[in-house]
């Protein structure tokens, strides 16, 4: 039987902070939950279930997960326990009575570019079908500070600019928004949080898992949260206090 869990105070708060600021969630929404199998988003999708009995509005969920076609190629294809990648997903979910929707996505070709980019896109674009299918006006995402503080060093150190991933971004004319609750709450929270919940994280069977660029920012960022733990702060502060007068 699921644990029943409730939020740390500060961690709700935080939550709850960013739902607010960037008006995540509104009376009617249909929000679609990206479902990757790690514990980042298998505790959103607890979250944003566990809102639904309790927050001063209505919505709907739609729980889904591309399957990337990688299930055999990686470090956990072999399913020693009998079971697959996605169905320990599935398993994980249903243990809080939260469907899950699974839709397959085609592998890239052999010898095609085969990259994180490639099918980060592809998943993407999926998304943005699966949303207009479903009838969903929002997508939600997993990702927490520490993917948000990432995708600015990857951004400046590979694409020579200064942006991330932002809490909320409408697209589309405003028919679609993407949001990302746990964007205020660290990395190690989410992990805190699954831990209760008894959530444990599916493997990436990805070929090229743990060989990418973000791997790369992440041990080095690391390294300096490790000198000097204030740093991830003042990191997380810099990107809403951007001196533009002072860029070139």
């Amino acid at each position: 039987m699921a644990k029943v869990m409730i939020l740390p105070r500060q961690v709700n708060r935080r939550i709850g902070q960013a739902m607010a600021a960037h008006s995540m969630l509104s009376e009617g929404d249909s929000v679609l939950v990206a479902v990757s199998g790690g514990v980042d988003s298998l505790v959103l999708a607890w979250l944003l279930h566990m809102w639904l009995q309790k927050a001063p509005i209505r919505y709907a969920l739609q729980v889904v997960h591309i399957d990337m076609g990688f299930s055999g190629q990686g470090t956990d294809g072999g399913d020693c326990d009998g079971i697959t990648p996605v169905e320990k997903i599935g398993v994980q979910l249903q243990r809080f009575n939260i469907p899950l929707l699974v839709h397959p996505a085609k592998a890239p070709e052999k010898g095609a570019d085969r990259t994180c980019f490639h099918c980060a896109r592809q998943r993407r674009h999926q998304l943005f079908d699966l949303a207009r299918d479903y009838g969903c006006n929002k997508i939600a995402f997993g990702h927490h500070k520490d993917d948000l503080i990432e995708t600015l060093f990857l951004n400046m150190l590979y694409g020579g600019n200064l942006s991330t991933m932002v809490p909320r971004q409408d697209l589309f004319s405003g028919k679609l928004a993407l949001i990302r609750p746990l964007a205020y709450i660290e990395k190690q929270e989410v992990q805190k949080i699954a831990e209760t919940l008894g959530f444990t994280p599916v493997a990436n069977d990805c070929p090229l898992a743990g060989n990418t660029r973000r791997e790369y920012v992440r041990d080095m960022l690391q390294a300096m949260y490790e000198k000097d733990p204030g740093i991830k702060a003042s990191i997380f502060a810099s990107m809403s206090n951007v001196r533009e007068g002072y860029l070139l």
